[in-house]
């Protein structure tokens, strides 16, 4: 009887294990250069549409994130109201905003003050929701200095990001720092490949061609949302543990015989 008992624990705890974690929600909110992108927009691509495909059926990314929006316009339109009355336990928010608040000439501009308001709004009403909020700084334009080095044109909000997540503990995605290092290894020219910089007749969608440095080709919306994705290991939050895990084609080949 008691060996029955015994084998009867050891198969639930076995059981367990397979068991597949709870299904989460992943919202993405922020601006155009995380935004899902209409077809007449293409190549430019945010990094929010390949970030969505890096995680197996228990994750669904719901990108939010609309072009031209800051903080304060977000808000005002109720898209955040939207997000918030969605959460539910478990999900997390990722918020990435500053490319559009931190410009005095747009209508949405937003004060040091009100940028930083605004994101403890979106950290105190998700973790209200029993979800997780994840702060990033926004993702680099594309910008170089005569000798060639990359420019922070996000230094100011950038840093209020920073401040905001140390003063309530909030997990930061760098993204700033590690998309500038991204453009530095790729250097002035080749960096141009990361960005919408097209020449006149290369694409129906812009005859006249594109200069663009801070909207992204489709291979450099790959490349942040894989930045992204090794800050989420390297905070060790469950949601790495949900990314597909794919095996190389040696390995599969080596299977094989």
């Amino acid at each position: 009887m008691r060996v029955r008992f015994v084998a009867g624990i050891l198969l639930c705890l076995l059981l367990a294990a397979f068991v597949a974690p709870a299904p989460v929600r992943v919202y993405l909110i922020g601006d155009s250069t995380m935004s899902t992108k209409e077809v007449k927009a293409y190549p430019e691509t945010g990094w929010g549409t390949p970030f969505a495909v890096f995680f197996d059926e228990t994750v669904t990314v719901d990108n939010r994130a609309q072009n031209g929006r800051s903080t304060k316009s977000f808000i005002a339109e109720n898209r955040w109201q939207s997000v918030h009355e969605a959460l539910r336990p478990g999900d997390y928010v990722f918020i990435q905003f500053g490319h559009n608040d931190e410009v005095p000439t747009k209508k949405n501009h937003t004060t040091e003050a009100e940028f930083q308001q605004n994101l403890r709004r979106f950290v105190l009403e998700t973790r209200a929701k029993k979800a997780l909020p994840v702060l990033l700084t926004p993702v680099a334009r594309r910008k170089f200095d005569a000798a060639g080095r990359v420019e922070d044109t996000h230094a100011v909000y950038a840093e209020l990001v920073r401040r905001v997540a140390r003063e309530n503990q909030v997990p930061l995605i760098d993204l700033s720092q590690s998309s500038m290092a991204l453009l530095q290894q790729f250097g002035v020219e080749n960096s141009k490949l990361l960005f919408v910089q097209l020449a006149p007749g290369e694409h129906p969608n812009y005859p006249d061609g594109r200069d663009d440095n801070t909207h992204f080709s489709e291979l450099g919306a790959r490349k942040m949302a894989q930045l992204v994705l090794a800050d989420l290991r390297t905070l060790n939050l469950e949601l790495a543990e949900r990314v597909v895990r794919r095996e190389s084609k040696k390995t599969v080949d080596a299977q094989a015989k």
